[in-house]
């Protein structure tokens, strides 16, 4: 019996097979006829490059992967002819047909709908007052506690609110230099997300309430088997446990502002949103701007965009994927966060294509909310943004460029950025 997914995929490739788009290209009609059987008949996951090859593109049997590409050059243009498609034609489908990067099989998943958040009131109390931390327990004296500021996301919509209310009085200058890093976004007809992050905390089930939070830990089934939290549950009488993700660090609170601030009068159509509840539909949809530790992000919502990233980071910094004479293939972080919190940390600025390449996502990423914070500084100072896009620029052959990556080195005390500096850049291609 035909699911109601199935029912979906297959009349929208129907309607795909039939427009302007691709009317026009046979071998793509039978390409894109060939993976949706496959993907409708549960075989698409097991297909091999050569299979596409004969069956979906009609190529001789002599037909050898290793030196031919033309599968990976037809199943590309017509990921592209897909994401073309809706962007002009497909724009009001309720279904969105998708082909993942490295993979034969079809997806097709309900278009989000974007809704505006509720008006705020004029008048919002001020948060309430943040108590003392919980004293630990003694048998668990290595829990790490959250010893951070923390902001509930109403707050953040707030100030943002609030910095576009006061527009008028308080806006940043608006350059040309902004206006080269921001133009992609203001000048869009689709709305902006401001995506902040929300990492998973653990909630130990007791009396006080106990949250625990590991940097490692960002997914519930790594939470259910790590050893450490196994520990910790032992110790508090094998306590029950669940997902929390209530909180965020002051950094993201300082960043929310800036921008606020800076885009509020520029674009009206600009909400916020915590980034575990943000889907792909909506990063395919929406111009999204992201901002918080860099793992979480990379990891779960920029894998499979149309663009590899050239920078990437890891646990202890940011790794260059390609490094040009002279260059390091690591850029580490040294800091310390006890007594005292100094050093300094690498941050990352990622400008990308959306996944149907009909959008545009930014995202400031940092193991520190330091590095960060200092990064949107750069985004948002019109003197700041000057030296960044005239680094950029000389890093592209004097263009500045559509897509690219920016490292900057942040030195930070108490998590307060007191020096940033511009390290290098890729342009995207």
């Amino acid at each position: 019996m035909q699911t109601v997914e199935d029912s979906a995929l297959q009349s929208q490739v129907d309607r795909i097979l039939h427009s302007d788009e691709l009317r026009a290209s046979e071998v793509l009609r039978r390409l894109l006829r060939f993976l949706a059987d496959k993907s409708l008949a549960g075989e698409a996951d097991q297909l091999k490059e050569y299979a596409v090859a004969i069956d979906g593109l009609g190529k001789d049997p002599s037909y050898d992967p290793r030196h031919n590409s033309a599968v990976r050059i037809q199943v590309g243009r017509l990921r592209q002819k897909l994401a073309e498609y809706y962007r002009t034609e497909g724009i009001d489908d309720e279904f969105v047909v998708d082909l993942p990067k490295g993979r034969f099989k079809l997806t097709c998943e309900p278009r989000c709908v974007h809704v505006e958040p509720p008006a705020l009131p004029p008048v919002v109390e001020p948060p309430p007052k943040i108590g003392p931390a919980t004293k630990p327990l003694p048998a668990a004296s290595f829990l790490l506690y959250a010893a951070v500021t923390l902001a509930l996301a109403l707050g953040i919509s707030f100030w943002m609110h609030a910095s576009h209310v006061q527009a008028r009085s308080a806006t940043v200058d608006w350059s040309a230099d902004l206006q080269a890093l921001w133009g992609p976004f203001v000048n869009s007809k689709q709305p902006s997300i401001l995506a902040i992050e929300d990492p998973l905390f653990i909630e130990l089930n007791s009396e006080p309430g106990i949250y625990y939070r590991d940097k490692s830990l960002n997914q519930w089934k790594d939470v259910v088997g790590s050893p450490t939290v196994a520990a910790i549950r032992a110790t508090m009488k094998n306590a029950s446990i669940q997902p929390s993700r209530y909180y965020t660090a002051y950094g993201e609170v300082d960043v929310a502002f800036m921008l606020g601030k800076l885009l509020g009068p520029q674009e009206r159509n600009f909400s916020i949103l915590k980034t575990s509840q943000l889907c792909w539909r909506q990063l395919a949809d929406n111009n999204v701007i992201f901002v918080g530790v860099q793992n979480l992000f990379f990891d779960e919502q920029l894998h499979g965009m149309p663009l590899e990233p050239q920078l990437v980071p890891f646990q202890e910094g940011i790794r260059n994927v390609h490094p040009q004479p002279g260059e390091p293939t690591e850029f580490i972080d040294q800091y310390s966060t006890a007594p005292t919190e100094e050093g300094f940390a690498y941050a990352l600025v990622t400008h990308l294509p959306g996944p149907l390449r009909s959008n545009d996502v930014v995202s400031f990423t940092s193991s520190r909310s330091a590095g960060y914070v200092a990064a949107v500084q750069w985004f948002t100072d019109p003197n700041l943004a000057q030296v960044l896009v005239a680094n950029l620029k000389k890093a592209s052959e004097g263009q500045m460029p559509r897509y690219y990556q920016a490292l900057l080195k942040v030195k930070f005390r108490d998590d307060i950025p007191t020096e940033t500096t511009y390290v290098l850049s890729r342009e995207l291609h």
